[in-house]
């Protein structure tokens, strides 16, 4: 079976505190990254950093370091965008590069798992190279302005932060036609990993070890929200590229629209933001995904603890 052609685009942030409030930042992009790593019918042709979760300073060492540990070093790295796109003033950056040179010689599958900046940037400094984009998969989106992203029990909304981040960049995506697939939080809401799945990884490999250590933080701040274990948001955009048959999507169309910002609390018609809408009305075709299969934790576990 021939391999797919894949090219990781992260906002890896795995074990460090946030850097805009108190707490520790998302784990679930390096569930992504291992799974991928593991996974026998995908070639990785690079990973390129992004803002987002955390600084581009933190994102591109981490990434470098999963490449050099889990990966032999070798799979190459590159520093991307530590910003949204700035319309006024377009500028390359070594990831954007380093991906249009790839796209050059082959197609790629391109999964975005953070703000989809790098993507954007690919696409107005290289805009013949539309078309040697198989797909991206990218984590955003949902049905209706009013389906929240709760997280835990407590009334808390969660941002949907990739396309929050970057507007501009997912609109990019629809203006130049590229294949779309999104897993929002419908769909990652329906898994968890909880404090029993982090003991089965921590008996594994060097990789999950890793993992596992480094999601306890991460595992207490969802269980003090009132919630039993996590949603990892984007392992279900690596599992999708890696097995499309255990996610359940459905064709429907995107736009952008402006609406109340749901993250904040007793907001009285004051604060407005952009929203990712998918549905059957007007708008950029996309395969949206929205559930997986019943037995799909276990294949998720299996898929890691190879």
């Amino acid at each position: 079976m021939a391999k797919k052609q894949v090219w990781i685009d992260t906002d890896l942030s795995v074990g460090m505190k946030r850097h805009i409030r108190e707490g520790y930042c998302d784990v679930d992009d390096g569930y992504a990254v291992l799974q991928l790593l593991k996974a026998e019918n995908v070639q990785i042709h690079g990973i390129s950093a992004v803002f987002g979760n955390t600084l581009i300073e933190n994102s591109y060492p981490l990434s470098q370091y999963m490449s050099k540990e889990f990966a032999g070093n070798n799979i190459p790295v590159y520093k991307g965008a530590g910003e949204a796109i700035n319309l006024q003033k377009v500028e390359s950056n070594e990831a954007v590069d380093a991906l249009a040179n790839t796209l050059k010689k082959q197609k790629l599958i391109i999964m975005a798992i953070g703000p989809a900046t790098n993507v954007g940037l690919l696409l107005l400094k290289y805009p013949e190279l539309a078309s040697q984009i198989e797909e991206v998969v990218l984590v955003a989106g949902r049905r209706k302005p009013t389906d929240y992203f709760a997280i835990g029990n407590k009334g808390n909304h969660a941002r949907d932060l990739n396309f929050d981040l970057d507007n501009d960049a997912f609109r990019l995506m629809f203006e130049h036609h590229i294949a779309v697939t999104l897993c929002p939080f419908e769909i990652s809401s329906k898994v968890w990993l909880a404090k029993e799945d982090l003991e089965k990884l921590a008996e594994s490999d060097k990789g999950n070890q890793w993992i596992a250590e480094k999601s306890k933080a991460w595992l207490q701040q969802w269980i003090d929200q009132g919630a039993e274990g996590f949603n990892p948001f984007d392992v279900l955009a690596s599992h999708y590229i890696i097995s499309p048959e255990d996610i359940i999507s459905e064709p429907l169309n995107a736009r952008l629209e402006i609406h109340p910002d749901d993250t904040v609390k007793e907001n009285n018609q004051e604060v407005f933001k952009q929203y990712l809408l998918c549905d059957k009305g007007s708008g950029y075709p996309v395969k949206y995904c929205y559930n997986v299969v019943p037995d799909y934790h276990e294949k998720l576990m299996k898929s890691l603890l190879k």
